[in-house]
Formats: structure tokens, sequence, C-alpha cells
């Protein structure tokens, strides 16, 4: 009888660890999700301010049509990218695909600034002024939510791949998270706005 109460102990401590280390993992997967919504929120409200600022931009870009539309396409290739993502962030692919078209995005916004810097009334336009001052405050709070969510990933990733976690992990199917991180170094840095 004495045995069965110890072996009954320690299949009961056990299953405590278990469920503890299946908890953690669950708490950690639920922050990076959490942190990537602050992100998707982020991106909706650039995606919102970007034809507005095209179509401030077209009256005076009459002969830049092609820049307008690149940023059009890129916005609407990393919209599509952001549904992919948003319904699982663990999806690796699906967030290798989103930096690609975010980076593709920056690169398209930050040619239509530079060549809005050639048009003086462009330049001058109040609508403009305000449109780049939101953008532009929109990409730091994107940035920050960025790092804020790679930080979760970071943590997750860890506790899947540390032992004993991993253990946890592997057989109840927690796959661990991708970094958002956009690859080059130009397009990482947010578009600069100066209409002095």
């Amino acid at each position: 009888m004495t045995g069965f109460l110890i072996l009954l102990g320690i299949v009961g401590v056990a299953a405590a660890f278990v469920v503890s280390l299946y908890n953690r993992l669950v708490k950690l997967r639920n922050r990076m999700k959490n942190a990537f919504a602050q992100i998707d929120v982020q991106l909706k409200r650039r995606y919102d301010l970007i034809p507005n600022l095209v179509e401030t931009a077209k009256g005076y870009l009459a002969h830049e049509r092609e820049t307008l539309e690149a940023v059009i396409a890129a916005r609407g290739a990393a919209m599509t990218g952001l549904q992919q993502v948003a319904g699982d962030p663990t999806n690796q692919n699906a967030m290798r695909g989103l930096a690609s078209a975010e980076g593709q995005l920056g690169g398209a916004l930050g040619r239509l600034l530079a060549v809005a810097e050639a048009y003086p009334d462009l330049k001058a336009n109040q609508n403009m002024m305000q449109l780049t001052e939101e953008l532009t405050s929109t990409e730091n709070k994107v940035s920050f939510a960025r790092q804020a969510y790679n930080d979760s990933v970071t943590l997750y990733n860890t506790a899947c791949e540390t032992i004993p976690t991993s253990f946890i992990a592997g057989g109840f199917g927690f796959k661990t998270g991708e970094l958002f991180a956009i690859e080059d170094a130009a397009q990482r840095e947010a578009p600069r706005v100066s209409f002095d």
C-alpha cells in the first residue's frame, strides 16, 4: 500500500510538472500572439494612411505615375502578407513573406517621399505634411511593436527549445515563432520625411 501511495505521489508530481510547463508555453505563445496583434494594429493604420498620401501626391506628381503605382502595389502585397500571418504568427513562411513585402513597401514609400521633395507645391501642401507626419509616427510605432514582438518570440522560442520544456513543446505540437525581421538594412529604416 505504501509503495502504491509513493508511486501515486510521484505520478502526481510529474503530472503537475508537465502541466506547469505546458501552461508556461501557452502563456508565452499567447504573449507572442498579442505582441503580433499590436504590430497588426499599427500596420493597418499605416496601410490606411498610404492611399491618402498617394491621392494627395497624385495631383502634383502626374509624371511619377510609376512611383505611385509601385506604392499601391507594395501596399497590396503587404496587406496580403499581414492577413496570412495574422491567423498564425508561428507560420514561418508567411512571416518571411510579410517581412519581405514590408521591406518592399518601405522602399516604395521612401522613393515616393524622395520624389515629393522635388515638388515645392507638394511639400507646402498641409494635407501632405500632416499625412507624412502621421506616417512617420506610425513607422516609429511599428518599429517599437516589432521589437516587442521579436522579444516575445525569442522568449517563446527559448522555452520551446530548452530542456525539459522542449519535450512538452514537441509532444503537444508547439511550433517556434519567426522573428519579424527586415533583411535589407536600407529598408529597415523608416522613410525620412523632411518638408522644411
